[in-house]
């Protein structure tokens, strides 16, 4: 009875190891859409409310959750009273501090970083048309992590059926 105990137990911990694998990979997908939604938020406010960069990301801070709101008012406060250090530069660093929690891959990370380069620096027509090719290349990341989502959940969720199994008749 003991074995038998044991092995539901060894099953049911592997299926749920299995299912928090598929769980991390949908709140992953969910983070990207979410970036992709704060860069349209700011594409939209830079083209409709003409105002400096700073304070059209503390607009956008105020509309989105945290970590991101966070995120964009520290940027756009160190954006007012930068001396030397260029928006790329500011940009990057409160990148790298505030949406550490995130825990980004780092071809997102640097997706991400790369959208600072040019923030700062272009006429709002040129800066529109670069958000555009910015945001289509988000989409194509997140269609990307959505084609491969359906394949690896269905993966995770059979290896941990099949591990539990493995354990079971390896312990038995």
């Amino acid at each position: 009875m003991q074995r038998l105990i044991g092995g539901v137990l060894i099953l049911a911990s592997t299926c749920g190891a299995g299912y928090m694998y598929c769980q991390e990979l949908k709140s992953y997908l969910g983070k990207l859409r979410y970036l992709r939604y704060i860069f349209s938020l700011i594409r939209g406010e830079i083209n409709y409310s003409c105002v400096p960069l700073p304070e059209v990301l503390s607009q956008v801070a105020e509309r989105v959750k945290d970590p991101y709101g966070k995120w964009l008012s520290e940027t756009a406060y160190s954006a007012k009273g930068r001396a030397d250090s260029g928006f790329a530069r500011i940009w990057n660093k409160c990148t790298e501090q505030y949406l550490k929690p995130l825990r980004l891959r780092e071809e997102h990370s640097i997706l991400i970083k790369e959208a600072g380069t040019f923030l700062g620096c272009l006429e709002k027509d040129t800066l529109d048309h670069t958000l555009q090719m910015y945001l289509n290349r988000m989409d194509l990341e997140i269609e990307k992590q959505r084609e491969g989502l359906a394949s690896k959940t269905r993966i995770g969720s059979c290896l941990g059926v099949m591990s539990g199994l493995f354990l079971i008749v390896l312990l038995l």
